[in-house]
């Protein structure tokens, strides 16, 4: 009797142990870990999950807000991104505003979260070239600065981003000229309203309306190569691509120059804007 006695004692001390902890399976502080905020996020380059962590969690320091710890979580794409919110592996998912929108409006159960709004993290859309495609650069430049300059970008703005639906995807008409110059555009298809191929397997959205208009003004065919968001720097590289759509982090105190950047790059002229902010599951 005495020894079933110690036996539930121990058994009582364990249970009260275990409500203690952070998670049931090792002790630890409970207030960080209910503070603890899991953010799925596509992954960059140059910098780990804990080096964002860092800055996500310095730049919410510096803007004076009393916001949760943030662990970046990263995904391959953000498919992925997205079961793994579904699926409860992370309490959030960080995309665009744009794209945030689309999703919300596609599906009743995600809801943005307003709070990081106030941290102002912002990146900008461009296109990427191998560093010896120098001319190509260079007529991408031209091309988005005349498209901003006679009003054509604020018309794909608005087509593309602002008003579209996810129940009517506006098409897009890619230009195939005779004898022209073929340039090798990679797309992904996981990030709409941007880059997307819809159920019929066409491609649509924003950077597909982008480059059909400048491939009209440069006098070049194109040619599409879905590939994986992951594979996109090493495509480009291996020259199974010419172009591919990526977004410039801004560099300053906060972010490295280079921290989503891959070597032998140029980066063109920035075409759009959009302010990162990260979605959840409704309660």
């Amino acid at each position: 009797m005495k020894k079933i006695f110690i036996l539930l004692m121990i058994f009582a001390l364990v249970l009260m142990t275990g409500c203690g902890g952070s998670d049931g399976s090792k002790g630890g502080d409970k207030t960080s870990d209910a503070n603890e905020v899991k953010v799925g996020m596509i992954t960059h380059l140059n910098a780990s999950e804990q080096k964002m962590g860092d800055i996500y969690n310095a730049l919410v320091q510096k803007a004076g807000l009393h916001l949760a710890k943030y662990k970046p979580v990263f995904f391959d794409n953000l498919s992925t991104m997205q079961a793994g919110l579904d699926a409860g592996n992370v309490d959030q998912i960080s995309t665009y505003n744009c794209v945030a929108n689309y999703l919300t409006a596609a599906n009743d159960k995600y809801a943005a979260v307003e709070d990081l709004k106030t941290v102002g993290l912002a990146d900008s859309f461009c296109f990427a070239v191998r560093k010896d495609d120098a001319q190509l650069k260079s007529d991408l430049d031209k091309a988005i600065d005349a498209m901003k300059s006679d009003g054509t970008l604020d018309k794909l703005v608005a087509e593309y981003i602002t008003n579209v639906k996810p129940d009517k995807i506006p098409k897009v008409d890619i230009p195939n000229v005779d004898g022209a110059e073929t340039l090798k555009i990679g797309i992904t298809g996981d990030l709409p309203p941007f880059d997307l191929v819809t159920a019929d397997n066409s491609p649509a959205g924003f950077n597909t309306a982008m480059l059909a208009e400048i491939a009209k003004r440069l006098n070049r065919n194109v040619e599409l190569v879905q590939i994986d968001s992951a594979a996109r720097s090493s495509a480009l590289a291996s020259g199974q691509i010419d172009v591919i759509f990526w977004t410039i982090v801004p560099a300053n105190a906060d972010f490295p120059a280079d921290i989503d950047k891959p070597e032998g790059v140029e980066l063109s002229a920035p075409y759009f804007k959009d302010d990162v902010t990260h979605l959840k599951l409704k309660q």
